[in-house]
C-alpha cells in the first residue's frame, strides 16, 4: 500500500500534471470572461443589426419540443468565442515574437574556414590543414 501511495504522489507532483491542473484551472476563468464578452457585449451588439434572437424558435411535434433556436444561438456563440480566442492567441503570440527577432537577426560568428590549398573545410583557428597538412596563415 506505502508503494502504491508514494507511485501515486509520484505521478501527482509530476511538472506536466501540475501544468495540466494550472491550465484547466486558467481555461475555466478564461472561458469565463469569453462567455460574458460573447454574451454581454458581442452578442448585443449584433442584435443592433441583426435584431434577431433565435433562442425562441422551436419546433412543436406533438407534445415534443425541439428548441432549435437555442442550438442556433449556440452555435453561433461558439463561432464568435472561437474568432475571439483566435484573435487572442494571435496577438499574444506576436507579442511572444517581438523580442525574440532582435536575436535572430544577429548572424552567427562563422566556425569553418577552406584550406586555400586543398580546399575542405576545416577549423576557423587551425593553424595546419588536417587534409593535406599544409600551413595556413
Amino acid at each position: 500500500m506505502k508503494k502504491f501511495l508514494r507511485e501515486f504522489k509520484e505521478f501527482a507532483m509530476r511538472g506536466n500534471m501540475l501544468d495540466l491542473a494550472v491550465g484547466v484551472i486558467i481555461g475555466g476563468a478564461f472561458q469565463k470572461i469569453v462567455s460574458s464578452l460573447v454574451g454581454d457585449v458581442i452578442s448585443p451588439f449584433l442584435g443592433l443589426f441583426g435584431g434577431k434572437d433565435f433562442s425562441h424558435l422551436l419546433w412543436k411535434i406533438g407534445e415534443v419540443e425541439i428548441k432549435y433556436g437555442a442550438f442556433l444561438t449556440a452555435l453561433i456563440d461558439f463561432v464568435i468565442m472561437a474568432f475571439i480566442i483566435f484573435l487572442l492567441v494571435k496577438s499574444i503570440n506576436k507579442l511572444m515574437t517581438i523580442g525574440a527577432k532582435k536575436k535572430d537577426e544577429e548572424p552567427a560568428a562563422p566556425t569553418t574556414k577552406t584550406c586555400p590549398y586543398c580546399k575542405s573545410e576545416i577549423a576557423i583557428d587551425a593553424t595546419r590543414c588536417p587534409h593535406c597538412t599544409s600551413e595556413l596563415n
